[in-house]
């Protein structure tokens, strides 16, 4: 192996000063995830706009624009993943970059049925938003292996805490412009910027590895790198993809419905120093959210990522129980909704790291891509499927959170007492 020092002149030789440093790279991914974060988390700023412009649909059509945004943004990924890996990430970020602009920009102007929005918001955002999600995340896990659940725990943390910086100027431009023509609006920009953050994105050179490296102690790392095929070959990937598809609903369902969440709580109306609740409590739970990824990260780096889904995930299992019995209590939803997103939005930066951890590197965009679609099944569950169970209890959200606990506590006894061992013994295995 070349020295630490000689390897990290080279990348900045071979890619040059800007392209060729890890840290505006991860800068870069960061940036391009915020402006994608509004795609998934400022939707149910827009539900109310929708229900008053499409007033004979049933709400769970609506939320259904939800859950096929989250399947386009993960079902296409590992198609997209593959070509990173093979083609690099430039071109496929370009991709994105338009599909995004063009998603919610046509949404806006020309939507006139929930169908329009369905192809705009859901398929051509929801791709693009997963072709970008999949590149940035794959590319901090290849420059950072001395830090990789807090490289992809920042990376992702622009994406879960991106739009804790444009919840309220987009619910205000909802307010003056309306639902379409925030839309446009907020389409045009975010894809402009996603362009540019896509001509600096770079992965490494090959055999580069970063100043002073040093095997984690806590963090059991392969030696190999696998195939897509070869990944599924092994029983711990089945494990992991059961687990993020659990974990990952709870999350989902708040975020889609937060705003329908608030009315069967009775909560809806509420407003704190004169700021409706829903958009206050949102951005609160982005920060916390986004703020989740990067400790929670950084916590696995130290102690290992088995343990640190294990304690994360039964801490969201108590917390989504806890949301079922504060009716009529908007202090209390106001303080405890940010918590539930502060153990949830961990699971974005630790199954990213493990997926590099136990597949290796080279083919980390496309592996990760395949686990991913976890989160397309899960926007089933919590998008349509959470609207439709609500609606048999006159609207309430009671009997979603108690089944999403329970996945929450499952996820979390699965990563102590399966998958920790079998990965071990694996790695241990190739010796």
């Amino acid at each position: 192996m070349a020295n630490a020092s000689s390897a990290q002149i080279d990348a900045q030789q071979i890619l040059g000063p800007i392209v060729g440093n890890r840290w505006v790279q991860l800068a870069a991914g960061v940036t391009a995830m915020i402006v994608i974060s509004n795609f998934q988390y400022a939707f149910t700023l827009f539900t109310p706009g929708l229900k008053a412009t499409f007033t004979n649909v049933p709400y769970s059509e609506i939320a259904l624009i939800y859950t096929l945004f989250i399947l386009f943004e993960t079902w296409p990924v590992p198609v997209a993943g593959y070509f990173i890996d093979k083609f690099g990430i430039r071109n496929l970020m370009l991709i994105g970059s338009v599909l995004i602009l063009l998603g919610w920009t046509i949404g806006g102007m020309f939507a006139t049925t929930v169908f329009h929005l369905y192809v705009c918001y859901g398929a051509l955002a929801g791709t693009g938003a997963g072709i970008i999600y999949i590149a940035t995340v794959a590319n901090a896990v290849k420059w950072f292996p001395d830090r990789r659940g807090l490289a992809a725990g920042l990376t992702a943390a622009g994406f879960g805490g991106g739009s804790a910086l444009t919840l309220i100027p987009i619910n205000a431009s909802i307010t003056s412009m309306g639902w379409a023509g925030a839309m446009t609006a907020w389409g045009i920009g975010q894809g402009v910027v996603a362009i540019a953050m896509a001509l600096i994105l770079h992965h490494p050179p090959k055999g580069w590895l970063p100043k002073d490296w040093v095997q984690p102690k806590a963090v059991v790392q392969t030696r190999k790198d696998f195939t897509s095929a070869q990944m599924m070959s092994q029983k711990e990937f089945y494990i992991m993809y059961f687990m993020f598809l659990m974990v990952c609903t709870g999350g989902l369902m708040t975020t889609g419905n937060m705003s329908q969440i608030a009315k069967s709580l009775n909560v809806f109306d509420a407003k704190f120093m004169g700021i409706a609740i829903v958009p206050l409590t949102a951005t609160i739970a982005g920060v916390t959210n986004a703020f989740a990824r990067i400790m929670w990260g950084a916590v696995s780096d130290r102690f290992g990522r088995e343990y640190t889904m294990a304690f994360a995930f039964a801490l969201e299992g108590v917390l989504i129980f806890m949301m079922t019995q504060i009716m009529g209590n908007p202090i209390a939803f106001m303080i405890l909704m940010p918590f539930v997103f502060l153990a949830w939005g961990e699971i974005y930066a630790l199954f990213s790291a493990i997926t590099g951890d136990v597949f290796g590197t080279k083919n980390a965009s496309g592996n990760y891509g395949i686990l991913y679609t976890a989160k397309g099944l899960a926007s089933i569950l919590a998008g349509w499927g959470a609207a439709a169970v609500a609606a048999i209890y006159a609207g309430s959200f009671e009997v979603p959170y108690y089944i999403s606990a329970a996945f929450d506590i499952i996820a979390a006894a699965l990563a102590l007492f399966v998958l920790r061992p079998i990965i071990r013994k694996r790695i241990a295995g190739e010796g």
